[in-house]
């Protein structure tokens, strides 16, 4: 059902929620994960345009992508990751039609005006456009 599940990471505590759901997931029906963070810092958005050198924030971006992919890999997944850089929602949905997902899963946080404001809104606007299925995993407060 699905063969390659588009797992958009945040590097916060709120992965710690989607993670074990996405495991069992990919257990259950064989899937291969897809690990994605979108770095969205000014070095990250300007970085092929200005031919900038990578930023700490998309080093240690890199190094948490690896370091969730190998705890996933202990646990017999397939799993591969990608750093994307820019806008999340457009980065993400780019990425999931380039890499044929079948399924882009996320958290949700919970916001609801003012926080959408003062956050953004990833969820809104890669729901509203997806093509492909969207899980969404209420992130815990911890």
């Amino acid at each position: 059902m699905y063969r390659k599940i588009l797992v958009a990471l945040e590097n916060s505590r709120a992965d710690q929620s989607l993670l074990p759901h996405v495991t069992r997931l990919a257990k259950q029906l064989g899937s291969e994960l897809l690990l994605v963070h979108v770095a969205d810092g000014w070095v990250a958005r300007n970085f092929n345009q200005l031919k900038l050198t990578e930023s700490e924030e998309m080093k240690a971006d890199r190094e948490y992508l690896e370091g969730a992919a190998v705890t996933l890999r202990a646990h017999g997944l397939t799993v591969t990751t990608q750093l994307a850089l820019g806008d999340p929602p457009g980065e993400i949905l780019k990425t999931a039609a380039a890499e044929h997902c079948d399924l882009i899963a996320m958290t949700s946080h919970g916001h609801r005006l003012i926080g959408d404001i003062i956050y953004g809104s990833t969820i809104n606007e890669v729901r509203h456009k997806a093509t492909i299925p969207v899980l969404l995993v209420r992130a815990e407060d911890r």
